[in-house]
């Protein structure tokens, strides 16, 4: 059967790797429609596998990205960001000229100042601008592995402190101001979770700081710690541990926010760019310390040749896996 004929067969999942560390593109599936046993499971191991999914040309409903999303667990609610009235669990992320993009210029993971951050986040365009726009993603648990045996073990045993300092700046300094932040304060206190945090799914070892949410490390003056959390933030900044996904309309992203850390780039104002957004909830992050009790999903070995890659491919060719 030709590779054409096999994304639209019934029952198959075709997944195309794009990136060496990370990113694929799942090919065959229509989210429109209800997914079957057999498919979402090849979805979810092909999540677990490239941390970073790509669908392409899902011209489906907010209802459909939210039942798609439940599949995988709840659905959170942002405490900050514009939700749907109707839909608390939709973001919409509209910005255009008279509503510039702001604090998602930075590599960061979703919500990490809380006890029990996502485990992934679901992203369609709906408007995307000419030029532009592109998000960036970067395995951290690539990064993990490209570090030296002695600094893995220096970093495993240590804690980072988190604080939802971003969101501050969007309260005035007035009494009013004062007392929402306050309260959020109270809801959001600062908190602890590891450098280096195992996937509860994968098992893999990543790098879970970001310059976004941590404030410190726990235990560390700042003069110690500053540095240290200086160079695990350049890490993201490795091509070799990067994916730039370039987006076009009814394109939508899923990554795994527990091993993933993502920039968006504001190279597009004052153009418009429109996108909807759902976070599945996710578990309280543990260390090497933890007893893990899952089976661990190793890397896959990608394979650079030309012969496995698609006619159509635009980017790297790589294997590409199918499943019934």
């Amino acid at each position: 059967m030709s590779h054409v004929a096999q994304q639209h067969a019934p029952n198959v999942v075709s997944v195309v790797r794009l990136g060496r560390s990370l990113a694929a593109e799942i090919q065959g599936v229509d989210l429109s429609q209800p997914l079957n046993e057999a498919s979402f499971a090849a979805i979810h191991h092909a999540f677990l596998e490239n941390e970073v999914l790509i669908f392409r040309d899902q011209d489906i409903s907010a209802d459909d990205m939210m039942s798609f999303g439940r599949r995988f667990g709840p659905l959170s609610i942002h405490p900050f960001s514009p939700t749907m009235s109707d839909k608390p669990e939709l973001i919409v992320l509209d910005n255009h000229r008279d509503n510039p993009p702001r604090l998602t210029d930075i590599w960061h993971s979703d919500e990490t100042f809380r006890e029990t951050p996502p485990l992934g986040t679901m992203l369609r365009s709906t408007i995307t601008p000419r030029i532009g726009g592109d998000t960036m993603f970067a395995s951290m648990s690539a990064a993990f592995e490209g570090l030296d045996d002695r600094t893995q073990k220096f970093l495993s045993g240590l804690e980072a402190e988190f604080d939802f300092k971003p969101f501050r700046t969007l309260f005035g300094n007035d009494e009013e101001g004062r007392r929402k932040l306050h309260e959020l304060e109270d809801r959001w206190p600062q908190l602890c979770h590891p450098v280096i945090r195992v996937h509860p799914e994968s098992g893999r070892k990543s790098i879970f700081v970001n310059r976004q949410f941590t404030i410190g490390i726990k235990g560390m003056k700042a003069s110690e710690s500053g540095p240290l959390l200086e160079m695990l933030y350049g890490l993201a900044n490795q091509p070799e541990y990067q994916f730039r996904l370039q987006w076009r309309q009814n394109t939508m992203a899923f990554w795994d926010n527990r091993v993933v850390l993502h920039y968006a780039i504001h190279d597009y104002h004052p153009q418009r760019r429109r996108m909807e957004r759902v976070t599945i909830a996710g578990d309280k992050p543990f260390g090497v310390d933890h007893p893990y009790g899952g089976q661990l999903v190793e890397r896959p070995e990608i394979e650079l040749t030309d012969a496995d890659a698609p006619p159509d491919a635009t980017a790297m060719p790589v294997r590409i896996f199918k499943r019934d």
